[in-house]
């Protein structure tokens, strides 16, 4: 038996499973933690807030100080926007915006630019980022999977070291009698249906599929290059150490193969082609049963 708490934070649903064993007021007291990491984070890093620090980058240029966690996400960024060619990039906030995924979810497409290169705007200097010109940053490719990491490590930071944290199906668990944990695998089209059950053990997984937040001829993943999101995958689902590795990933996967990808990260994925053929790795724990 666990202890489930549900509540809703930066645009999600969060679940999260403690031991049974904890008594009500340190649960408590634990989630007040939570639930205060979990707004300084989107204080931090959200475009859909007003008072927020990305988007007073958007307003002007300078250098701007952010939390100490900074500095592991951006780097990560940069490793996956070199290993994509620029196709997954934290300057994408203008063009999802102007593609209408905007503050106001207007879903109505503007205008909308190719950004500039990653070196012509941004430098970052450990906890901090220096803009030449305002830009609207969008951490929305592994931003999910790092807060899911950070709660995650101030939960053992208490001394519980079995749990899950789950935020809109970025995962990460752990279990100190190594108890595997199953996931559903939704089926990309009728998701009433799964295609397959993951069993993961102490590791965290992420999925990203094309059907949900989807309008016009867009989803929620666009390729700055060509201004278009991609249509040659459904889903995919990835499974690593950390939540933000397979966070990233599973928005990487649309830009570069997993062979570019292994070579700079250990992951498993799964991969539901347009065509609804399947590529999987050799070590993804998971069951299939129709695609």
């Amino acid at each position: 038996m666990v202890c489930r708490k549900d509540f809703e934070a930066i645009g999600t649903h969060w679940c999260i499973d403690l031991p049974e064993a904890l008594d009500a007021q340190r649960v408590e007291c634990v989630l007040k933690k939570i639930h205060d990491r979990i707004e300084e984070f989107d204080r931090a890093y959200s475009r859909f807030r007003v008072d927020s620090i990305v988007t007073q980058m958007s307003q002007q240029s300078g250098r701007f100080a952010f939390p100490a966690d900074s500095a592991s996400m951006m780097t990560f960024y940069r490793r996956l926007y070199d290993l994509t060619d620029g196709a997954v990039t934290p300057l994408i906030g203008n063009v999802l915006s102007d593609s209408g995924y905007d503050a106001a979810y207007s879903l109505q497409q503007k205008s909308m630019m190719v950004p500039k290169a990653w070196d012509e705007v941004i430098r970052f200097h450990g906890e901090s980022i220096e803009t030449s010109e305002p830009v609207l940053f969008d951490f929305g490719a592994a931003g999910k999977g790092y807060i899911v990491d950070i709660i995650s490590d101030l939960i053992e930071a208490e001394g519980i070291n079995s749990y899950c944290v789950d935020a809109g199906g970025d995962m990460r668990y752990r279990s100190v009698v190594d108890e595997p944990l199953r996931v559903g695998l939704e089926h990309p089209i009728d998701t009433k249906q799964v295609i397959g059950v993951a069993s993961i053990v102490n590791r965290s997984i992420c999925g990203s599929a094309m059907n949900r937040r989807a309008w016009g001829d867009f989803h929620h993943v666009i390729d700055p290059r060509t201004l278009t999101s991609p249509k040659h995958v459904l889903a995919v689902w990835v499974v690593a150490e950390t939540t933000m590795i397979a966070d990233g990933l599973t928005t990487a996967l649309m830009f570069a193969t997993p062979h570019v990808l292994l070579q700079e990260f250990d992951f498993e994925y799964a991969i539901v082609h347009a065509d609804l053929s399947l590529s999987v790795s050799s070590s993804f724990p998971a069951e299939f049963f129709v695609t």
